[in-house]
């Protein structure tokens, strides 16, 4: 047997995290920001995540490492490097592009940490400004461009329509669209009548 430091890095092998400072946070914070719009609490949770591994690799002192987590995002929401509203509304719109549901976009705003009064006030200004409806039955936007995007319903081949059916209200469900809001889609004879009932409902 052999007696090496169970301290030292096995070669070829990275180190492990170094400890959470506040330096060190600012710097992960920096970093996530340039890379991915986020809202306060999801830039909260990475940050803690880093805290916790600290502690349990380093034995640093983790409420000294939450009360740097939580003065960094103070300071980054003062200096509008966050702003829970703007990424809520940037989120809600491109989920909306791709076809997502009210609630699909409801549930993924609250994934990120924005909070129900923010979300509801999202949906509301999202109505207003498309002219489609961002609430629950107001879907058939969304539905529309689920469709065109992964080729559902009118944009599959005439002959394929029949057989697909039922998988592709399957795809409507598990994106959070209600029946009648997937069976409008799937009647539509064709993408062209598809696009006439979405400028008929504007």
């Amino acid at each position: 047997m052999t007696n090496e430091d169970p301290k030292q890095p096995t070669p070829g092998r990275r180190p492990g995290p170094k400890p959470a400072t506040p330096e060190r946070l600012e710097r992960v914070a920096l970093f996530h920001l340039e890379r991915f719009a986020s809202s306060a609490a999801n830039l909260r949770r990475v940050l803690m995540r880093r805290v916790q591994r600290s502690v349990q690799i380093h034995g640093t002192d983790p409420a000294a490492g939450a009360a740097a987590v939580e003065a960094l995002i103070q300071r980054f929401l003062g200096a509008g490097m966050l702003d829970d509203k703007v990424y809520a509304e940037a989120r809600a719109a491109r989920l909306h592009r791709r076809g997502a549901s009210a609630r699909k976009i409801a549930a993924s705003l609250a994934d990120k940490g924005i909070d129900r009064d923010l979300i509801g006030a999202t949906l509301d200004e999202a109505d207003g400004e498309s002219g489609h409806s961002a609430r629950p039955g107001g879907d058939l936007a969304a539905a529309a461009a689920l469709a065109r995007r992964r080729r559902l319903g009118p944009y599959r081949l005439p002959e394929q329509r029949g057989e697909f059916r039922q998988k592709d209200l399957g795809s409507f469900a598990r994106a959070g669209f209600g029946r009648a809001v997937a069976e409008r889609v799937l009647n539509a004879a064709d993408p062209e009548a598809l696009r006439s009932l979405v400028e008929g409902a504007e």
